[in-house]
């Protein structure tokens, strides 16, 4: 399959590229910085940026016909939602959010008349379950959560395949931007928040980013995997919990584990 990866510069995205070519696929590999792609041995490399149509107008201009596309850039950013820049929140939506369905925009019409087509949408664990500080980045994975579900009913029609991979914590992960702690107001709930992976991933830390390429490997080549795939022991122990429990034993539970008593 020809499959293109957005965010592929590194982490997730470049162990997907790495997994994917050597598993026989036509990788795309694409990023904002198309230096990050030089290491990965692929296909195609390059530059796109999914905040913008007119880079991936380009970018899709050099890729040529596309089976499947991996969602997975993406940026973070946390910190008190009292005075947490309105800009900065809206680029993490527009990044995060928004640029899938922007990029999906120019892909469907001709996956549609075709009637196929594979969208892999990189979610995570903060897809479902959000964090104190962490809203931000939440909110941009809860709502690809929600539109990934539409797209999942509104093109399962055409023979457009939907996935949603939600990773637990990932090492390494995204490119590392520092959180507001400008609020001291919240000094206490940081500093209670301090290690909080280490907490929920147990003795065996963090799950590596091959991991989760693998999954997105399978969800690519298995017509039947669901539409939601948690990848981690740390996702699928949250999420199985979350389930099963209300809003209040799950912030009980949630509390007690990593010891917040904000």
């Amino acid at each position: 399959m020809r499959v293109l990866i957005t965010g592929a510069g590194r982490a997730i995205g470049a162990a997907t590229a790495s997994e994917l070519a050597a598993a026989g696929h036509y990788v795309i590999a694409t990023a904002r910085d198309v230096r990050l792609l030089d290491p990965l041995d692929v296909a195609q490399r390059l530059a796109l940026d999914v905040t913008s149509d007119e880079s991936i107008a380009e970018a899709l201009r050099h890729a040529g016909d596309i089976d499947a596309v991996v969602n997975n850039a993406a940026i973070n950013g946390g910190g008190p939602l009292e005075n947490f820049s309105i800009d900065e929140l809206h680029r993490i939506i527009d990044t995060n959010t928004v640029g899938p369905v922007r990029l999906l925009q120019h892909m469907l019409p001709a996956w549609r008349e075709r009637r196929s087509g594979v969208i892999i949408n990189v979610s995570s664990v903060s897809g479902r379950v959000s964090s104190p500080l962490d809203g931000p980045y939440s909110a941009s994975k809860h709502a690809l959560e929600a539109l990934s579900e539409v797209l999942h009913y509104e093109l399962g029609h055409f023979n457009i395949r939907t996935v949603i991979i939600e990773p637990g914590y990932i090492a390494p992960g995204m490119k590392s931007i520092a959180k507001d702690d400008s609020n001291p107001a919240y000094q206490q709930l940081r500093k209670e928040l301090e290690g909080l992976d280490s907490k929920v991933t147990g003795p065996d830390g963090r799950t590596g980013p091959d991991v989760v390429a693998r999954a997105i490997r399978r969800a690519l080549e298995d017509e039947l995997t669901p539409l939601r795939v948690p990848v981690g022991a740390d996702a699928e122990l949250i999420l199985a919990t979350r389930s099963q429990l209300g809003d209040a034993e799950f912030e009980s539970l949630m509390r007690t584990t990593i010891g917040l008593t904000w």
